[in-house]
């Protein structure tokens, strides 16, 4: 017997509640425990999934073509600096080990969270390789919130530096748009049902049970 021979819970009609966990019979219509709704699966998940990720790669590239931080010293002037020039600076400064955490939470990190979750949708539309992509959403899940480290470090010189008249540190719009990037690939990580990966994959697994018989 198979993982795709077990009946499963929504197969039985029984919704897990999203809220606190508790099993229920999904005619029920609420969980008797917080009276949130019960659903088998999460409403509209990959719709809203796709949604949401077309939404960060829109966001994307203003993230990275316009500055993140900008520099207004009455010495030198004012200096503006994106992403990919921060990390250039930083590598030929010499320090390594901070531009590559930069380049790999900033410009890595969203980019292989977005084809991850791009992958996931298509994974719980025709049904392949459930255990691999099962193991690809936890991953996706937790790397995700690491892409913030950008913000932090902008969020942290704007309220730290700020010398009166000689150097004024502001967050450029390169800054919001990439907030929104990672805030979008979070919600639509989260927005995602790993179940609906093995639902599809059940019904391959049946479909070819059936060819198998009539042949």
């Amino acid at each position: 017997m198979t993982d795709f021979d077990l009946i499963s819970a929504a197969e039985r009609s029984l919704a897990r509640c999203h809220s606190c966990g508790r099993v229920e019979p999904v005619d029920t219509g609420h969980c008797p425990r917080c009276h949130a709704s019960l659903h088998l699966r999460k409403p509209d998940s990959l719709q809203r999934t796709v949604a949401l990720t077309i939404g960060a790669v829109i966001l994307y590239f203003p993230a990275n073509l316009l500055p993140v931080l900008r520099v207004e010293s009455t010495l030198s002037g004012t200096r503006q600096s994106t992403i990919i020039s921060g990390v250039v600076q930083f590598w030929q400064d010499g320090d390594y080990p901070v531009a590559l955490i930069i380049f790999i939470a900033s410009v890595m990190i969203p980019v292989l969270k977005v084809v991850g979750i791009l992958v996931l949708c298509l994974g719980a539309r025709f049904g392949y390789w459930p255990h691999a992509l099962t193991q690809l959403y936890r991953i996706t899940e937790y790397i995700g919130r690491w892409s913030m480290v950008d913000v932090f470090v902008v969020a942290i010189l704007v309220g730290v530096v700020q010398l009166g008249s000689v150097i004024t540190i502001n967050a450029g719009e390169g800054a919001f748009a990439f907030a929104g990037v990672v805030v979008l690939t979070m919600l639509a990580s989260h927005s995602f049902d790993p179940r609906l990966i093995w639902d599809a994959a059940a019904k391959n697994h049946r479909r070819s049970g059936r060819r198998q018989e009539e042949t």
